[in-house]
Parts: C-alpha cells; sequence; structure tokens
C-alpha cells in the first residue's frame, strides 16, 4: 500500500514536476512476467525517477548501508527504502555477493520486475564504468531477459554530493530486451558472465552515449581520491614536493 501512495500520489508526482522526464522505449518493459532492469547509475535520484515511471512495481537491490544509519534519522530512511521496495545489500564480495543474487533470484522466481545497476555504484564523474558479473548469473540462473535501460540528465540534475537536485528535464530511455537463454547452464562460467555483462554494458552505452572507462567504478573513485590528496600535499609543500620555508 505505502508503495502505491508514494509512487501515484506523493513522490511520482513532485518527481514528474521536477524532472518533467522524457520517456524512451517504455514499450520494451515487459507487462508481465519475470525482467531484469539494468541501468546506469548518475544519480541518487535515479532510484525513485525510473520506477516512477514504469507501470509495474520495479524492486530494486539497494545498498545496505542505506538500511543501517544511526539514530531516528536512519530509522526512517531505512523505512523509506523499504517501502519503496528496495531490498539490502551487502557490496563487501564473497558470501555477501551470493546472498545479493539470491535476493534477486527470489525476486524474479515470483514474476517481478528486479531493478540492478551494474556498476555496483554511483559514477562520480558521468562516465559509464565497468559491470560486475552479478547481473549476468542472475538473467542465466533466472532464464530471463534484461532490458537495458539509460538515465540521461540525473548526474547534472543531482550529482554526488548534492543534496536537493536541480529543477531541469531529464530522458529515461529504454532498449530491446536481452535474451541470453544461448547461455544457459553456464552461470558458474567466468567467461560467460564477462561476456553477457560486457553485452548489457554495451547496450547501456548505446543507449546513453556516455563515454566509457573499462575499470570498476569503486577503482576509479579511490584513484581519483589519491590524486586529490597528491595534489593538496603538493600545494601544501610549495608544489615541488618539498617543505616551504
Amino acid at each position: 500500500m505505502f508503495y502505491q501512495v508514494l509512487k501515484y500520489v506523493l513522490l511520482g508526482p513532485l518527481l514528474r514536476l521536477v524532472f518533467r522526464p522524457r520517456i524512451e522505449g517504455l514499450e520494451h518493459v515487459p507487462e508481465e512476467g519475470a525482467a531484469i532492469i539494468a541501468g546506469n547509475h548518475l544519480s541518487f535520484a535515479d532510484h525513485f525517477v525510473m520506477p516512477a515511471i514504469v507501470p509495474r512495481r520495479v524492486t530494486f537491490l539497494a545498498k545496505a548501508e542505506y538500511f543501517t544509519g544511526p539514530g531516528l534519522k536512519g530509522r526512517l530512511t531505512a523505512a523509506f527504502f523499504r517501502g519503496v521496495g528496495q531490498i539490502p545489500v551487502d557490496r563487501s564480495g564473497g558470501r555477501a555477493s551470493r546472498a545479493a543474487i539470491s535476493s534477486g533470484l527470489a525476486v524474479l522466481r515470483k514474476g517481478r520486475l528486479l531493478g540492478i545497476y551494474p556498476e555496483g555504484t554511483r559514477s562520480h564523474d558521468g562516465r559509464l564504468y565497468k559491470g560486475r558479473t552479478g547481473v549476468a548469473s542472475m538473467a542465466i540462473r533466472a532464464g530471463v531477459p534484461v532490458v537495458p535501460c539509460a538515465m540521461i540528465g540525473t548526474f547534472e540534475a543531482q550529482p554526488t554530493g548534492r543534496r536537493l537536485p536541480r529543477i531541469m528535464r531529464i530522458t529515461i530511455r529504454f532498449g530491446a530486451p536481452l535474451d541470453f537463454s544461448r547461455y544457459a547452464g553456464m552461470a558458474d562460467d567466468r567467461i560467460a558472465l564477462r561476456a553477457v555483462t560486457d553485452e548489457i554494458m554495451y547496450a547501456i552505452l548505446t543507449l546513453s552515449g556516455q563515454e566509457y572507462v573499462d575499470v570498476y567504478t569503486g577503482e576509479a573513485k579511490a584513484a581519483a581520491q589519491e590524486r586529490a590528496r597528491a595534489k593538496g600535499r603538493r600545494g601544501q609543500n610549495g608544489g615541488d614536493g618539498l617543505p616551504t620555508a
């Protein structure tokens, strides 16, 4: 009930007013049956804008940090994310990754739409980064199509660190469903998983027109932070790495 009220009465109309989304290819989203919607991830707003315009309910796998914040604010945030149909996942890898895949498969077995960001986290600079293979594992194991989705303009509307979004128009573009039935029985094959993931990322890239970077987002963020720290140290030392007088 909360999901319906939020989507059609509260959050949905507000998002449409703020972003005036231009929707392209919505006919590619299946009207019934299980499917994965795999999209790029540019902004915190992505969690809400795309589900708000898809007629069916979309269940997203969201990072566990949204559900574990301290105090009243943390409890309210967790309640909100659960209310909008998001499932907490631990992104630390290993057993946590397997648990996330199990959670996604449970959604698909119920014949529902599962939303996922193959990059794993938001892009810090608006570019598209290498996808993680969890989406491929779920698509192959569940035998469901993957609908590529591109969010265009949400990075400019609400980049990382900006609390409130700018009022501007965005585009949400869906591509034709991708069929990976030819990989049936290969969900544990690393080469197959990478091939499927790369095909999904290429479809997203084609829709979004972003610049592609063949490294994981987390690695790129860490490298950018290290460059910023090194630049700061050079500035403190007079620009040449030597202490100033």
